[in-house]
């Protein structure tokens, strides 16, 4: 659906037509009926007010301009008063018919408030400007009938049902257009972060990789460049701001931003789509595992970045080439205090409800497996 597309306008379309059809039906009732009126007159003068009416919230309702409270309002107030003019017009005969009545002055032309209400107010407004017409009808006729029952259903639930597709329409227009933003904005982040990858980035990393050896002010600058990079890193591979961390993210987008010198990165060709929070920590656990490469593994060491989609599971894999875990390193690091990889790597998979394997060893690099079960979620 284009990003211009307007759910409601079609609708004010509608009632405009249901209107136009309804005064007919109207006038052809008054046509039909007033040769028994007490007033004939008179409803010769309901028949053009019903004409000149409906011209005027044809026009209203066409524009953006008109279609407001206190026009729906004003509408509702002359339906109102033209359907109790039917007590003054029609004879008692007529009026008190309870098979095969005489319809009123207005008959079905009385709805249009009510679908007017209902598409702009919403459920509230259709069910109360159903129940105010029905109101006017029980009054004017005197009693009430297995007709009017039906008639006051038949209003009541066309606002209910109408105010509900309008609010549902206007919802899904909302989200559309907040999904099309989004998307604009992160396919420009990541136009931005390719840039920066290409250029800031490598020449970051290249001075952080070029540090051996380096002494005094050289090798300061080198850190701080370092520092940089992984801050730098963290920036473009963040969500946008603004993003609703309840919508769906793409992990290989993500994952793609993570790579540099050293360190390569391979999706699927196809989107990976996610919960947006469950991308977030995911990217959180692979640039962990990579930090722990470079802390450990040393400046040579090379590192892999995999992403696969299993339909019912996705897969994440990090592995480097470096010289592995020693048995006990890591039940070593946690008693220290020092907590990189419980918590910033199972802590965050055993929250996301997800399996992690490690596979190491000395001299056989290290390879760390996330498999994260899709989550079922009801629309």
């Amino acid at each position: 659906m284009p990003v211009g597309t307007d759910t409601i306008t079609p609708m004010w379309r509608g009632v405009v037509v249901l209107r136009l059809v309804c005064a007919a039906f109207a006038c052809g009732a008054i046509v039909e009926n007033s040769g028994g009126y007490a007033r004939p007159d008179a409803g010769w003068a309901v028949l053009v007010a019903i004409l000149g009416w409906t011209a005027v919230t044809s026009i209203a309702y066409s524009r953006d301009a008109g279609r407001r409270i206190a026009v729906i309002a004003v509408d509702l107030v002359v339906t109102l008063a033209l359907m109790a003019s039917s007590a003054w017009v029609l004879s008692a005969d007529q009026l008190a018919q309870v098979t095969e009545s005489t319809p009123l002055l207005t008959t079905v032309w009385s709805v249009g408030p009510v679908v007017a209400a209902a598409v702009h107010v919403g459920r509230i407004g259709g069910v109360s400007a159903g129940v105010a017409v029905s109101l006017v009808n029980w009054l004017v006729r005197g009693f009430f009938s297995t007709d009017i029952a039906r008639d006051t259903v038949l209003l009541v639930g066309t606002g209910f049902v109408l105010g509900l597709a309008a609010v549902t329409a206007r919802r899904a227009e909302d989200q559309l257009r907040r999904a099309v933003r989004a998307e604009a904005a992160t396919a420009e982040r990541e136009r931005l972060a390719r840039s920066i990858h290409d250029g800031v980035l490598q020449v970051l990393a290249r001075v952080r990789t070029r540090s051996d050896g380096l002494g005094g002010e050289a090798a300061e600058l080198a850190r701080l460049a370092g520092e940089q990079e992984i801050a730098l890193r963290a920036l473009v591979s963040a969500a946008p701001p603004g993003s609703a961390t309840t919508g769906e993210a793409d992990l290989g987008s993500a994952m793609q931003l993570l790579a540099g010198a050293g360190v390569a990165v391979s999706v699927p060709a196809e989107a990976v789509p996610l919960p947006a929070s469950d991308v977030e920590e995911l990217v959180a656990v692979a640039r962990e595992a990579l930090s722990n490469t470079e802390r450990h593994a040393g400046p040579d060491a090379e590192s892999w970045l995999l992403v696969e989609d299993l339909g019912d599971e996705v897969v994440l894999t990090v592995r480097d080439d470096g010289e592995g875990i020693a048995d006990g390193r890591l039940d070593d690091a946690k008693t220290d205090g020092r907590m990189g990889v419980s918590r910033s790597i199972r802590g965050r998979v055993a929250d996301l409800g997800g399996m992690l394997r490690l596979d190491t060893g000395p001299g056989c690099g290290t390879e760390w497996e996330v498999r994260l079960a899709r989550k079922v979620v009801g629309r």
